[in-house]
C-alpha cells in the first residue's frame, strides 16, 4: 500500500545554474554520480552547493537489493581512463573533499578495489590535500580488496550496514550482516588515521530496539561516524515504506548514538551517506 510522503520529506526540484553546470560537467567527462543513479532526494541541495558523490565502475550493479534504484545487469570492464576523468572533475569543481562510491562488482576478482585505489591516486596526483571518502561494497568478505583500498589512504572508509539483521534476507539478500561488521572491524584495526563510517536506513519494518542494537555493534567494532536516514521507496516495484520516522524520533536516536561514543552523527529523515559528508567529517560531536 502506497503511503504519501510527510511534509518534512518534500524537497524542491533541482535546476539551479550550479546544478546545470555540474550536470554538464559529468556528462562531458562521462562520469556517473550516485546522486542521479540512486535517485537521491538531496541532489538539488548538493549540486547547488557545488558538490557531488561520484559512482565509479559503471551504472550497472551485479546485485539487486530491494531498496536500491541502481539498475542490475552485466557491467562492462572497468574503464582505465575513468580515474583521470574523475580527478579532472574534482579539480574543475574545486572540491576539497570528495565522496567516491561504486556499484557492487561481484564479477571482478578484486570487486573493483583496484579502481577505487586508482581514483584516489589520480586525485592525489592533482592535489595531495584533497580529502577522499570511499563508500565501498562488501567485497564478499575478501580481505585483499579491502587492504588495497585502505593502502590508498582515504580520509574516510565508509561501508553502510543499511538495516537490522532480521531484515537482511529481504533488504540485502546477497549480503551478510556479520560480514559487513567484520569488514568495518578490519578497517578500524588496519591502522592509519582514516575515519570509519557507516549508515542505516529506517522505515523498512525495523524496531527501535533492533536499531539500537545495530548502533551498539557498529560502535564496538570501531565505527566513528554514523548516518541515520529515512528509507524512501524509489518506485512501487521496490520495497514499500513501512513507517515514516518523525524528525523528533531521528533526533532522539541521534542523541542515543552520541551517548554510545560516536564522534559525529547525522540523524534526520534526509540524511544520506554522502550528504554534507565534508561537514560531517569536520563536525564537532553532535548532529
Amino acid at each position: 500500500m502506497y503511503t504519501p510522503k510527510p511534509r518534512w520529506l518534500k524537497v524542491k526540484a533541482p535546476g539551479s545554474p550550479e546544478y546545470r553546470r555540474i550536470q554538464a560537467l559529468t556528462e562531458r567527462l562521462r562520469l556517473e554520480t550516485v546522486c542521479q543513479s540512486a535517485n537521491c532526494p538531496n541532489i538539488g541541495d548538493c549540486w547547488h552547493a557545488g558538490g557531488a558523490a561520484f559512482m565509479i565502475l559503471g551504472a550497472l550493479c551485479t546485485r539487486s537489493c530491494g531498496f536500491c534504484d541502481v539498475k542490475t545487469g552485466r557491467p562492462a570492464s572497468p574503464d582505465p581512463e575513468e580515474p583521470q576523468r574523475l580527478a579532472e572533475a574534482v579539480v574543475t569543481m574545486g572540491l576539497r573533499y570528495v565522496v567516491i562510491t561504486s556499484v557492487t562488482r561481484d564479477d571482478l576478482p578484486d570487486g573493483g578495489a583496484g579502481q577505487f585505489a586508482a581514483c584516489v591516486e589520480a586525485i592525489r596526483a592533482r592535489d595531495e590535500a584533497i580529502r577522499v571518502e570511499l563508500l565501498i561494497p562488501d567485497f564478499r568478505g575478501a580481505t585483499e580488496p579491502l587492504d588495497r583500498v585502505l593502502f590508498s589512504r582515504p580520509a574516510v572508509l565508509n561501508h553502510n550496514i543499511e538495516t537490522v539483521p532480521r531484515l537482511y534476507p529481504l533488504v540485502r539478500p546477497a549480503a551478510d550482516y556479520a560480514g559487513s561488521l567484520a569488514l568495518l572491524a578490519r578497517a578500524a584495526a588496519h591502522g592509519g588515521d582514516h575515519r570509519i563510517k557507516s549508515g542505516i536506513m529506517l522505515g523498512l519494518g525495523e524496531e527501535e530496539s533492533e536499531v539500537l542494537e545495530v548502533l551498539g555493534a557498529l560502535r564496538r567494532v570501531g565505527v566513528d561516524s554514523l548516518t541515520i536516514g529515512q528509507y524512501l521507496a524509489p518506485s512501487r516495484q521496490h520495497l514499500p515504506v513501512v513507517r515514516y520516522w518523525t524528525p523528533e524520533a531521528f533526533r532522539q536516536l541521534g542523541e542515543q548514538a552520541l551517548g554510545m561514543g560516536f564522534l559525529s552523527v547525522e540523524s534526520h529523515p534526509l540524511a544520506r551517506s554522502s550528504f554534507h559528508a565534508e561537514r560531517v567529517f569536520h563536525a564537532p560531536p553532535g548532529f
